[in-house]
């Protein structure tokens, strides 16, 4: 199997932990956006952390290594955070489909940060997805637009993220990359929830306790992902996480996007598969990378 395909394959449950996250998370209710965050991230930190003591590896990484450490986790952290209010306040499969713009701004941001060649098919196709974002958006001048900046917002900070992971490349091990992210998180957030911490049910805790296990899932796999094929190669298939969220949306919330959402979601899936139709005939991945 080539670095590719397993990039692809990796992609693909990724995106489906990930949309079963969405779904759990939109499913514990009125919970603060916070506390449902450190749910999501602690179950991926004690998760990561057995990975870690399995393969008897470095719990922080390297010395090396803790800049990148460090702004990863950070832009994750926020990027969640940002995502999730959105999944509160939007219809699932709109808010997912905002997140996964970030693909582009990874491109964006490899061009800028990792010197990355842009080709200017690549350019024509972000700026399509950005007319496909006004779609779902519908801007307006109110308060309204609020939930939708957020879904954009999180999609620079996770373009950043995976931007980052770019550049740690095969230098960590993806648990400890997972692990450092997660607890990162957490640490950061713990005085937050304890502050304003709302009293759950015990439904509310399990769908959040599943959310983290499917959020670990996707982190995971997104994470092996991009160290087997760049994200111009493959990112396409991360969009396989809207149809999965549309459907446990129309399942479990009985949420149907309108007519202009749907525009959206086709101009912006259309504008990925035209760029990764054009780099399909890419370099391979150095099989180097693969025995990480």
């Amino acid at each position: 199997m080539t670095n590719r395909n397993k990039g692809i394959y990796l992609l693909l449950a990724s995106a489906l932990g990930f949309s079963l996250m969405t779904a759990f998370v939109k499913l514990a209710g009125d919970v603060p956006t916070m506390q449902k965050t450190i749910f999501r991230n602690g179950v991926s930190m004690i998760i990561a952390f057995f990975f870690v003591m399995h393969y008897k590896e470095s719990l922080f990484g390297k010395r090396e290594n803790q800049g990148l450490l460090l702004l990863r986790s950070a832009l994750g952290a926020v990027g969640i955070i940002l995502f999730f209010y959105a999944i509160d306040h939007l219809v699932l499969a709109d808010a997912d489909m905002l997140n996964k713009m970030s693909p582009f701004f990874t491109i964006l941001f490899a061009a800028v940060f990792l010197k990355e060649n842009v080709k200017p098919f690549q350019l024509y196709s972000i700026l399509a997805a950005f007319l496909g974002t006004l779609f779902i958006i519908k801007p307006s001048f109110s308060l309204d637009i609020v939930p939708y900046a957020a879904g954009i917002l999180s999609a620079v900070f996770a373009g950043g993220a995976y931007t980052v992971l770019r550049a740690l490349g095969d230098r960590e091990r993806y648990y400890t990359v997972v692990f450092y992210f997660s607890a990162f998180t957490t640490v950061i957030l713990l005085p937050f929830v304890v502050l304003t911490y709302a009293p759950m049910t015990m439904q509310q805790t399990v769908y959040l306790l599943l959310a983290g296990v499917f959020a670990t899932v996707g982190q995971f796999g997104i994470t092996l992902a991009y160290k087997f094929a760049p994200a111009k190669e493959i990112s396409v298939f991360n969009y396989s996480t809207v149809i999965f969220s549309a459907v446990l949306g129309f399942m479990l919330l009985g949420q149907i996007p309108d007519r202009y959402s749907f525009i959206g979601y086709i101009i912006i899936f259309g504008a990925s598969f035209y760029m990764f139709m054009r780099n399909r005939r890419g370099e391979e991945v150095p099989a180097e990378l693969s025995k990480k």
